[in-house]
């Protein structure tokens, strides 16, 4: 069954850090692009970051989150990570991951959410003293 889940949410102090994963099973993510957005309450989602197929990896960012948050994707363990340092309050929200799939992977990625198919359920993330 094609399923993604999403998991290392919680609540954190300004400054603190948290690490993201994204499982994906059923289907291998090698295959796909990865994408990282967030809704914050109130808000309409945004993205975070995002990663294309590996083998010519490009990666990209939100201004909002750069310098602070790197993704990268273990295709052995079938997962992606969105590793989250000196986080603020607006970081809170929920964060989903969503794939593309680009077996030939030409495809940059975009923070685009029409730009993917399948989406987790997501994680939340608190940020508050």
């Amino acid at each position: 069954q094609f399923q993604l889940v999403e998991s290392g949410g919680g609540l954190v102090q300004p400054g603190g850090s948290l690490r993201l994963s994204c499982a994906a099973s059923g289907f291998t993510l090698e295959d796909y692009i990865i994408g990282w957005f967030r809704q914050a309450p109130g808000k309409e989602r945004e993205g975070v970051s995002c990663i294309s197929k590996s083998g010519g990896s490009s990666t990209n960012y939100a201004d909002s989150v750069k310098g602070r948050f790197s993704i990268s994707r273990d295709n052995a363990k079938n997962t992606v990570y969105l590793q989250m340092n000196s986080l603020k309050s607006e970081d809170t929200g929920v964060y989903y991951c969503a794939v593309r799939y680009d077996p030939a992977g030409f495809r940059l990625c975009l923070l685009k959410q029409g730009e993917y198919d399948r989406w987790g359920q997501g994680t939340q993330v608190s940020v508050s003293s």
